[in-house]
């Protein structure tokens, strides 16, 4: 279960009107994907559990970007209760160090790699492909444990066609920011031992509910960002979990790149997302959002149980004997306190825009519903700031550049 404040109250607008009715024509008329997905992606469980995986304890994910994200913040969050879950190993940059160090934990008779990239020519996830192929001299005639997962009529499925590799593909107007519910979270994370059913299942249970008109506090909300866009250019996302960090970069790539646009009339828009945890960035940028510009906007998470039976010991020790009054404490409860002790102390310095959302543990079911909420909060800012929410021309250019240094 999760609780969303419904902090942005707001009048009818036909701009809200409008951008639901946006939405709902993007899903209705498949002209957008991610909406699909939480039904279509349950047969690729079937699929996956069709292959013979008890032979594999790494799973190797080759990939970058949208191609890699998703799966790390659903790992990330679920890792720690899922204890047969395998583990997942992570080729993305090309920082030489961290990819020779990587390159040193796989054991390449028990692992199987993915590579993943939509448009099949990324170049760091070829590149370390090519590194992962003579590293280990694999003959890909061979190989029993590549899997390809791409765009179908991309030049990496026409390499997978030619040795024979087994595949499955994104849907075409699925963008790899939101496309995590897709082949590209969903048959990794199977194999690693990850409830996707109960995650897709609950996605497509908020999807109905919100088309059905019960999700009004995410309009409420896209309309607040969209109508003080000018005043709040930023948006911060204070997760207050460690756990969240993954699933944070998740959030940071699904809004700056999906709402740094030029609208229609050329004019540059966008809402910088910042990504912070707690309690960690409360002894960091904490100081920033309460005596700097009031130009952000927060929203804190927060988990309402999680499972853990963690107290601070009754020990008093001599010269900071003023910590005492958490004694006996669970961490729990602690940290909890301090999200909302920190939620209200900004209100009290005059941040007012300012919501929570409460989970009531982290599970399957919660997180099918935040993964949702956010693209769906996504795409009606977009909407909103009459922008294409699911391009990215801006990165373009660094890669023809790239390029030319090198041709």
């Amino acid at each position: 279960m999760i609780d969303f404040s419904a902090e942005f109250k707001v009048y009818d607008s036909d701009i809200k009107n409008l951008a639901f009715d946006k939405v709902r024509d993007e899903a209705v008329s498949s002209k957008v994907g991610y909406y699909n997905l939480p039904k279509i992606s349950k047969q690729l469980i079937l699929e996956a559990k069709d292959i013979e995986t008890s032979c594999y304890e790494q799973i190797v994910v080759i990939g970058i970007g949208g191609s890699s994200l998703g799966i790390k913040a659903i790992e990330s969050m679920l890792k720690l209760y899922t204890p047969n879950s395998k583990e997942i190993l992570y080729l993305e940059n090309l920082d030489p160090i961290v990819a020779r160090d990587t390159l040193e934990k796989i054991r390449y008779e028990k692992a199987c790699f993915f590579v993943i990239s939509k448009s099949g020519s990324t170049i760091e996830t070829i590149s370390l492909f090519k590194t992962i192929l003579k590293h280990f001299q694999v003959d890909l005639k061979e190989a029993e444990n590549f899997f390809i997962i791409t765009d179908e009529g991309s030049s990496l499925d026409c390499f997978a066609k030619e040795y024979d590799l087994k595949e499955f593909y994104i849907p075409s107007n699925v963008g790899g920011r939101f496309s995590v519910l897709s082949a590209v979270g969903v048959i990794p994370l199977t194999f690693a031992g990850y409830d996707m059913f109960t995650i897709l299942d609950e996605a497509d249970r908020f999807l109905g509910s919100f088309f059905k008109g019960n999700q009004c506090h995410i309009i409420d909300k896209a309309y607040y960002y969209y109508k003080n866009r000018d005043k709040y250019k930023m948006n911060i996302l204070f997760s207050y979990s460690s756990m969240f960090e993954e699933f944070n970069k998740w959030y940071v790539q699904l809004w700056g790149e999906s709402l740094g646009k030029r609208d229609r009339s050329d004019e540059r828009v966008g809402l910088t997302p910042i990504a912070l945890i707690g309690s960690v960035d409360q002894h960091s940028f904490l100081q920033l959002i309460i005596e700097g510009p009031k130009d952000k906007t927060v929203t804190f998470i927060k988990v309402d149980d999680f499972k853990i039976d963690l107290s601070i010991p009754d020990i008093s020790l001599p010269c900071i004997e003023k910590t005492d009054y958490v004694n006996g404490v669970s961490f729990n409860e602690l940290i909890n306190a301090q999200c909302e002790a920190t939620k209200e102390s900004l209100v009290q310095s005059g941040v007012k825009a300012v919501d929570m959302i409460s989970l009531s543990e982290i599970n399957e079911q919660n997180i099918g519903v935040l993964i949702i909420y956010f693209e769906l909060l996504t795409s009606l800012v977009g909407a909103m700031l009459e922008i294409d929410t699911y391009n990215q021309p801006g990165v373009e250019l660094g890669k023809q550049i790239l390029q030319k240094k090198f041709v």
